[in-house]
């Protein structure tokens, strides 16, 4: 969209790059007693559309307490992030320029924005990490992770069309953890648990690359944002030469879903900004349909939209498959709307030797993957993805020979 006395023309895209990247690294290792040192240097050169060089050290340093089977770790690195590789450009103006991502729109206020040449960012990184043994029969393992990144890379989708360009925000934040609990062979019985949370906050400005509205937004969740996850795995073998028997169970309690008209908070409720409205003409009626939408008695249908004129009221809105924030509760840093929990079940049974040979061997395992069929998303419009469902159940039946 072309900024007011502009003439809007087509995107064209002039020029080409080579990419080229260099890069040299020296690292060791030092252990003096209990401790151990991962010293390391990484110098990175890019050279592209745009150039940088930049030196990224890391360190890591590990503590084991041996009678105790206990051991802390730390590691913080700072490296470069994503780097932009192509840019498309065009010289009129409101298009892109060569080598200069000079996109220019409206925004809040009629205002003309343009955005900063893409360039490399950088991030500094920092692992904390616990590992511990209970007795022979149970080990756990945890680690904590901070990633800062400054010029944070994203992708923008054009309008309603699969393209998408490259841009950067001013920075990001994600910190999140990941723990694991392990149960080794007991009687026949294996089993672990992993746990793990991440939160991926987005800051604005955005600093360059095509957006509709650069410069509008302050801080954001992405679509890989989630509170919480786990799974759980449960395997049992009650001698050698018998088949053995399996669990697993997943739960999530759902991705950011950005994209979904919220009911209330800061999003652009009817033609007032009123939290009573919600604007629901930006979901086409297969969207709406994907996502389980629905307002009062409207039936959700691939070809039917949920409201005719493009507005219902916040108390009829709702989703099936969408957790939505309630009217005037929505925010898009501390809650967002989001694809809504779920827990999935699968079971398996197999034998990984039938006729107990040493040299060729066959097996045979039957699974069952979402046991009670649940219908749910896994995310929905994703600018990396678009939008998936769960697998629906499948039964798979494998028969294989080794040698």
């Amino acid at each position: 969209m072309a900024c007011p006395n502009s003439t809007s023309t087509d995107y064209r895209f002039y020029g080409h790059a080579d990419i080229r990247e260099f890069a040299f690294y020296i690292q060791d290792a030092i252990n003096v007693h209990n401790w151990t040192f991962n010293l390391g240097l990484r110098v990175d050169q890019y050279d592209g559309i745009t150039k940088a060089a930049q030196g990224e050290p890391r360190l890591g340093i590990a503590y084991n307490i041996k009678p105790n089977q206990h051991g802390f770790c730390g590691s913080p690195t700072h490296e470069p992030w994503k780097r932009p590789s192509t840019r498309p450009g065009a010289g009129e103006p409101g298009c892109l320029q060569p080598a200069i991502v000079a996109f220019q729109s409206f925004v809040a206020g009629g205002q003309c924005v343009t955005t900063s040449p893409l360039s490399p960012g950088h991030r500094n990184e920092f692992h904390v990490g616990l590992s511990q043994a209970f007795g022979k029969y149970l080990v756990l393992d945890g680690e904590y992770i901070w990633k800062y990144t400054h010029e944070a890379f994203d992708f923008s989708v054009l309008s309603n069309t699969p393209i998408t360009y490259p841009i950067e925000w001013s920075s990001s934040k994600i910190p999140g953890y990941a723990i694991r609990l392990t149960m080794p062979n007991f009687h026949g019985l294996t089993a672990f648990m992993v746990t793990s949370s991440v939160a991926a906050r987005f800051f604005g400005p955005q600093v360059s690359g095509i957006g509709a509205t650069p410069g509008a937004v302050s801080v954001f969740r992405i679509d890989h944002d989630e509170l919480f996850n786990a799974t759980g795995h449960l395997q049992y073998q009650p001698k050698q030469k018998l088949p053995w028997l399996s669990f697993n169970w997943r739960f999530d309690s759902g991705l950011v879903a950005g994209p979904v008209p919220c009911a209330g908070g800061n999003c652009n409720n009817g033609p007032n900004g009123t939290d009573s409205i919600v604007d629901v003409s930006g979901l086409t009626p297969i969207n709406s349909s994907k996502a389980g939408s629905s307002a009062g008695l409207s039936t959700r249908t691939p070809t039917t939209p949920i409201s005719a004129t493009g507005l219902c009221a916040a108390n009829l809105y709702g989703s099936t498959l969408v957790s939505i924030p309630a009217a005037g509760t929505e925010n898009d840093d501390h809650n967002p709307p989001r694809i809504s929990p779920r827990n999935l079940f699968d079971v398996g049974v197999g034998d990984d030797n039938i006729f107990h040979t040493d040299k060729y061997k066959f097996s045979a395992r039957l699974t069952v993957v979402n046991l009670t069929n649940k219908e749910a998303l896994y995310n929905f419009l994703s600018t990396f993805s678009g939008t998936h469902y769960v697998s629906p159940r499948a039964v798979t039946a494998t028969i294989g020979f080794h040698f």
